[in-house]
């Protein structure tokens, strides 16, 4: 494949060879007026409108309806039909398209996801979409490295948009996810992990693994219960100021951060607790890592889980896609199905889910304030070192989640398992 270098002064060439430079091989020709055809088509449908440079609008949406603003029509045409989905979001990172209200527009995209693309092409699919590579697979030698790209970026960054427990999973508000009432969020977000706790049984002198460690929140509130806790991560940065965190609590003596794959725990514990990790472990692990659970779960022990979760059918249909979520932000990672969890758990382990929390609403009110705090300090970010076009990757990334949480396609569950004869 050739390549047409463009000017651009908010892409950085070295750091984004592959948005800097618009497709220009054969297969970009021969499928950009394919996929210009199709967007069109599409929009017409939708209860949007694409205001395009010249001044042309189109679209189902009336004047109350989100505006797509296509800056650069021909190389937008050119990415999808290279790349399809993730062409569509490297075409924001670039700049070809933009959008007042970003989330909106995808909230429309991701409601009708699943009928976008004519029945008669979504045939050819396994012809035209990527696969995921190999390289992230999440073996033992693979996964440590897929972490590391996303959670080691900087713990500066994170700590720029995030609230101070340093939490990074849907938070719980009292009022609901609806309807915003102006509480700090993280006192939402300590009402979560109480609530995964309290349905764990972790009271005082709780054995207590937490399978994800993240900034140490989780850890060190189930030690002011006076738990003894067993945290595992593959993340250096979370490691280390999750143990700093942890220090500065006066818990040092009841938590220990292990860098460990999940894989290679052993002991016993009376109650599993893993917050948003299982979407990092990738569908052909799930299997293992329930039966890590299973091994390590003490008799009478519980397990509370908090998952993202998709449609079953868009499950099976996506599970060997390569995204652009899996490009550029969770490299290895794959949303189970309730359905998912029931079946891996039931044909793996002696573990059986025994209730459940839906808190879809809850996340896209989260993924809200994670984006205006993000955006209101993006000064700081480019102190940080990181670049424009990381800033409209992240922003599109948060804006993303936040659609696919507001239009039902995505939810997120607080799941507990036992053993049916430990009760």
């Amino acid at each position: 494949m050739t390549t047409v270098v463009r000017s651009k002064s908010d892409v950085d060439t070295h750091n984004w060879p592959g948005i800097a430079f618009v497709p220009a091989g054969t297969k970009a020709k021969v499928a950009a007026p394919v996929a210009d055809f199709l967007f069109r088509r599409a929009v017409g449908t939708l209860p949007l409108r694409a205001r395009f440079a010249d001044g042309s609008v189109i679209g189902g949406g009336g004047p109350e309806s989100p505006v797509m603003q296509i800056v650069r029509p021909a190389d937008f045409a050119a990415r999808v039909g290279q790349s399809g989905l993730i062409g569509f979001g490297e075409a924001y990172m670039a700049g070809d398209w933009d959008a007042e209200d970003l989330t909106a527009v995808l909230e429309v995209f991701a409601t009708r996801m699943a009928t976008l693309i004519p029945r008669s092409l979504q045939r050819l699919r396994g012809l035209y979409v990527p696969k995921p590579p190999r390289a992230e697979r999440n073996t033992t030698d693979n996964t440590r490295s897929n972490i590391s790209r996303h959670y080691d970026l900087s713990n500066d960054l994170f700590e720029l948009f995030l609230d101070e427990t340093m939490t990074y999973s849907s938070a719980l508000f009292a009022s609901g996810g609806t309807r915003e009432d102006g509480e700090p969020l993280a006192e939402a977000q300590r009402r979560k992990i109480d609530r995964l706790l309290d349905r764990a049984q972790v009271g005082e002198g709780s054995r207590v693994l937490e399978i994800g460690t993240g900034w140490g929140e989780l850890a060190i509130r189930a030690a002011t219960r006076g738990a003894m806790v067993r945290s595992v991560t593959l993340s250096t940065e979370q490691q280390e100021l999750a143990c700093k965190r942890i220090a500065d609590a006066g818990y040092s003596e009841r938590v220990q951060v292990d860098l460990l794959d999940y894989r290679m725990v052993d002991g016993e514990y009376d109650a599993v607790v893993s917050v948003e990790m299982i979407e990092a472990v990738g569908h052909e692990y799930w299997g293992t890592y329930f039966r890590t659970i299973d091994r390590v779960l003490a008799p009478g022990g519980r397990v509370a889980i908090q998952a993202i979760t998709m449609p079953h059918d868009r499950m099976l249909a996506t599970r060997n896609t390569y995204t652009w979520v899996h490009k550029y932000i969770f490299p290895g990672g794959f949303l189970p199905s309730l359905r998912a969890i029931d079946e891996v758990t039931e044909s793996h382990t002696t573990l059986r889910v025994r209730e459940r929390l839906s808190m879809g609403d809850h996340y896209a009110r989260t993924l809200r304030r994670w984006d205006e705090e993000f955006t209101a300090r993006r000064a700081e970010t480019s102190e940080l070192g990181f670049d424009r076009t990381f800033d409209r990757m992240w922003h599109f990334y948060l804006c993303y989640s936040e659609a696919g949480f507001r239009s039902g396609y995505l939810d997120v569950q607080q799941i507990v398992l036992d053993r049916r004869g430990d009760r």
